[in-house]
């Protein structure tokens, strides 16, 4: 089985800790345009109520701003557990049945539908890059085909750090059977 190989342990918690890295450092880059949105958007509220003064396109700055830190930001949030959990049973289970529990979330519905949302989306996407779509509005930023590559993007890192959650609780269980046996010996 997977958590006997010798071989899996270095190599895959390599793995996980590059996927992790990837992340954070894209959660710290969403992070400034968390900053940035915010003020833009305390901008626009002044200049339209204040000075009766918008535009259309720095509206739609924050609907895309908004879009990135949703969307790119998500997999961050898998990988600090942060993520909405319905856990009736599972905050009462042993870390090793969590871990298991965890894989079987992984495998069963993370992956699965993001690959589905992938492939489902991509024809749509290509699409609006293929007409290069823009925005509807007069004035609007030129960009939706910009804004609907983050469906794919979003897919892309959910899956991703779907492999690095289940390298992670393998790890966690294999190193709990490690710590067992060492303990009965």
């Amino acid at each position: 089985m997977l958590l006997n190989h010798a071989l899996f342990s270095p190599k895959a918690a390599l793995w996980q800790k590059k996927i992790d890295s990837f992340h954070h450092i894209l959660c710290q880059l969403i992070s400034w345009f968390t900053l940035f949105m915010v003020l833009l958007t305390f901008l626009i509220v002044v200049l339209r109520y204040g000075f009766n003064m918008g535009w259309i396109a720095m509206q739609e700055s924050v609907m895309y701003l908004h879009g990135v830190v949703f969307l790119v930001g998500a997999a961050h949030t898998l990988r600090v557990n942060e993520h909405v959990r319905v856990d009736i049973f599972y905050r009462g289970f042993t870390p090793q049945k969590q871990a298991k529990v965890d894989i079987f979330g992984s495998l069963v519905l993370l992956m699965p539908v993001n690959l589905f949302i992938f492939f489902i989306s991509f024809d749509y996407v290509m699409s609006a890059w293929r007409i290069l779509e823009d925005s509807q509005a007069a004035g609007g930023i030129p960009g939706v085909f910009l804004l609907k590559s983050l469906i794919l993007v979003f897919a892309f890192t959910m899956v991703l750090q779907g492999i690095a959650e289940v390298i992670r609780n393998i790890l966690k269980i294999s190193q709990q059977k490690y710590t067992n046996k060492a303990v009965a010996k």
